[in-house]
């Protein structure tokens, strides 16, 4: 299983933690001088939610936060599997996916 959000495409993205030491000039030192760089990875909040679809199914995908609380505020969201919380909304499959009308 991927660490991608399937909504947005949201993956990890690689950084580094700087390891300092000294006291800041403001508080009477010399300055902050870094001793160690380690490489790390930085990974996107995933939860496992049921979605529900353009169609009016429902399915579970494994999406981010963001994703999750613009979801939430449209009504796509279902059900938060997983965890000890859950949280529901209802939403008709109109409301998800508006019709675009054709003009003739």
């Amino acid at each position: 299983m991927s660490r991608r959000c399937e909504i947005c495409g949201k993956g990890p993205t690689s950084g580094r933690t700087y390891s300092r030491r000294g006291l800041a000039k403001k508080k009477g030192g010399v300055g902050k001088k870094i001793t160690g760089k380690t490489n790390r990875t930085f990974r996107p909040n995933l939860q496992k939610v049921k979605v529900r679809e353009v169609g009016g199914a429902i399915r579970s995908k494994k999406i981010c936060a963001s994703c999750l609380r613009t979801g939430l505020k449209k009504g796509t969201v279902v059900k938060v599997v997983g965890g000890s919380r859950a949280s529901y909304t209802k939403a008709a499959p109109e409301e998800t996916a508006p019709v675009p009308e054709t003009t003739s």
